[in-house]
């Protein structure tokens, strides 16, 4: 498979952990980019550094890059593909997918280096 487009969003993100009980908060909702999930373990929420309350867990702030296009449920390897050169640069990601593409996020810091790599991987990087 030839390597895709990916597109550098322009939020700066955090990664929350509640209590498997708590209610998804309102500042969570208020970010243009936001995920949240639920486990028996906790409520997970990513969304914009910005909003996140200094009494919550949260780890950030990171960037994300966007699959361009939607994708066919049918491709395989799509976050292995941008997961080994990153792994190889030391670059730790956080992945998340949605039903009609992925998103990586990496911190923050290690945004550019980790467009360099990706861009050496072949993948077009904006």
């Amino acid at each position: 498979m030839q390597p895709l487009a990916l597109r550098t969003l322009p939020e700066r993100l955090a990664i929350c952990s509640l209590p498997p009980d708590a209610a998804p908060p309102e500042w969570a909702f208020t970010s243009r980019f936001y995920a949240l999930m639920r486990t028996p373990e906790e409520l997970s929420i990513v969304c914009a550094a910005e909003n996140v309350p200094a009494s919550v867990p949260s780890v950030g702030p990171w960037a994300c890059l966007q699959v361009e296009g939607v994708l066919d449920f049918a491709l395989t390897g799509i976050l292995a593909g941008l997961a080994a050169p990153l792994a190889e640069a030391g670059i730790s990601l956080f992945a998340l997918s949605a039903y009609c593409t992925d998103y990586i996020l990496v911190r923050a810091g290690d945004l550019a280096r980790a467009q360099r790599v990706l861009r050496r991987a072949g993948y077009a990087v904006s």
